[in-house]
């Protein structure tokens, strides 16, 4: 392939050769009790599709496959499957769906099963009713709807299903290495501040205001882990980054395309295979809230292109670094955590910006391209004015939804914390803590940073998806991402710590992990 010849490899090689290395603190690394193995598999599109988009419209062109990853992975008597994709597998209905169909083929329980998505935008549903965990607070599980598959969901599913059930006859004996690479050069921080102190999604338009190629405060980590037999031969890897994939994408022209990650992981993916049969790279989103990749909504797919094979680069860089874990095996909990939420705005701030949302449809619906701006929020020009006010729509729903409480004398009767389940795990020195939403970059650097392990990885959009999630300082702000409340059915907004108690639970965690190591 032409991308081989753009990929430096040099050095490659040598780093991979990290089993004669000693471990840190140890004369020789640790053999791993983990087995492990690991399948990829492509999805196509056709034009025509449906999109996730508000105002009909359906797919204009697919560019490409999207991919699949699959891991299984095996510690003695304890077995977990990890499933990336750069589809929408987050989708609640769709993903319970899922996890259940592939525990059948795997024989194990569906908690057992973990779905990590790339947030790709540039995607089309599996499914013709799919429901998000963020509308659907006030029901229980039972009551979602049936999953009934598109043909494109039911191609996914049979490939699914016919790489899980291979992975039970190819699992292998692995050691885990693991290097950390940088990339800063692709995304920016969309959270801009304003000098009242007010903030705005900084859409493209306003980053190029900011000063030349504006990144603002991102995470520039790129971990790589490897997964190697006891041939020394790269059978699996894993690839996080941090950022929401939109540069291809456009929500009223869109393009089927796996945007960065996919492009990146292909990649890393090659140059681990060094011109041989591709390994499998799974890709994890980091805590992408309040980061996007650059030019958005316009950089459309071969600037996309340019971002992942950077982002690749990077990857493929740091193998030369790798260092071997000093930990054997893989330890995996689930737990719960309550997110504090805060009562309902007040009364007369919801009937203000009652009049101000309908104000506002009623102009886009006319065509006002000058409908830019509504309660705290605001819309770049690459949207049309319908569109526009269709997303406004959203919001007037919650408002009105919020004054009813009110009317009926029932606004203290809301839900005071949101519920949402954890997932720690660990990979020889590799911690992963999952979250099921969208996590500030705060959040994500908690974390990380607080973590006894020498490589922690914080991953958002796991399983299901509740939305947005503030770290404390970006509580209680009204754009989009730190007001995302405002398009639920029907959640109040976060408190003050907000998703601090998830990181702070995720480290509380991971030290139990380290502590019971260090005396076993």
């Amino acid at each position: 392939m032409k991308r081989r010849n753009v990929i430096k490899t040099a050095g490659v090689a040598a780093g991979l050769a990290w089993l004669g290395m000693p471990a840190i603190g140890s004369g020789k690394p640790v053999k791993s009790k983990l087995r492990v193995a690991a399948s990829s598999f492509e999805t196509h599109f056709e034009a025509g599709a449906p999109t996730f988009g508000y105002s009909g419209e359906t797919v204009k062109n697919a560019a490409g496959p999207l991919k699949t990853t699959v891991l299984l992975v095996e510690d003695g008597s304890k077995r977990l499957c990890l499933i990336t994709s750069d589809l929408r597998v987050e989708i609640l209905n769709v993903n319970h769906f899922l996890r259940a169909e592939a525990a059948k083929v795997l024989g194990l329980d569906p908690s057992e099963v973990l779905f990590f998505t790339s947030h790709n935008h540039s995607v089309s549903p599996l499914a013709e009713v799919e429901v998000k965990s963020f509308v659907w607070y006030q029901k229980s599980l039972d009551e979602l709807p049936e999953v009934k598959l598109f043909p494109v969901g039911k191609r996914f599913l049979a490939s699914l299903q016919q790489h899980l059930g291979k992975l039970s006859n190819k699992l292998e004996p692995v050691t885990v290495a693991w290097a950390q690479g940088s990339e800063g050069r692709i995304t920016y921080n969309r959270k801009g501040r304003r000098a009242d102190g007010s903030t705005y999604f900084m859409r493209e338009e306003d980053r190029e205001l900011m000063g030349k190629d504006f990144s603002g405060d991102i995470d520039k980590e790129v971990p790589v882990v490897v997964f190697r037999n006891e041939k020394e031969k790269p059978i699996a890897a894993l690839l996080q980054f941090t950022g929401h994939p939109v540069t291809s994408y456009h929500p009223e022209n869109l393009t089927i395309f796996g945007d960065y990650p996919s492009v990146a992981a292909d990649v890393l993916s090659q140059a681990l295979g060094e011109g041989g049969e591709p390994v499998p790279v799974a890709f994890l989103q980091g805590c992408g809230g309040d980061s996007s990749s650059k030019e958005m909504f316009i950089g459309g797919v071969s600037r996309a292109r340019e971002f992942g094979e950077m982002l690749g680069q990077s990857a493929v860089d740091s193998l030369a670094d790798l260092k071997p874990s000093r930990l054997a095996g893989m330890d995996y909990v689930e737990q719960k955590v309550g997110i504090p939420l805060a009562p309902l705005p007040a009364k007369e701030i919801i009937l203000n910006e009652i009049e101000e949302m309908k104000d506002f449809i009623r102009r886009a619906n006319a065509g006002d391209e000058d409908t830019l701006s509504c309660v705290g929020q605001n819309f770049p020009r690459a949207l049309t004015p319908k569109y526009r006010g269709a997303l406004v729509g959203m919001l007037l729903d919650w408002n009105e939804w919020a004054l009813s409480k009110y009317k009926q004398g029932k606004d203290g009767e809301v839900m005071q914390s949101l519920d949402v389940p954890l997932y720690v795990l660990r990979l020889g020195d590799v911690a992963i803590a999952g979250m099921p939403f969208e996590p500030f970059l705060g959040i994500g650097r908690q974390i990380r940073t607080q973590s006894p392990f020498p490589l922690t990885i914080p991953c958002g959009y796991v399983n299901e998806t509740h939305g947005y999630v503030t770290d404390s300082a970006n509580t209680g702000d009204r754009e989009y991402m730190s007001s995302f409340y405002r398009y639920t059915k029907f959640r109040p907004p976060f408190a003050k710590p907000a998703g601090d108690v998830v990181a702070d639970r995720a480290v509380e965690t991971l030290r139990g992990f380290w502590n019971e190591r260090q005396t076993t």
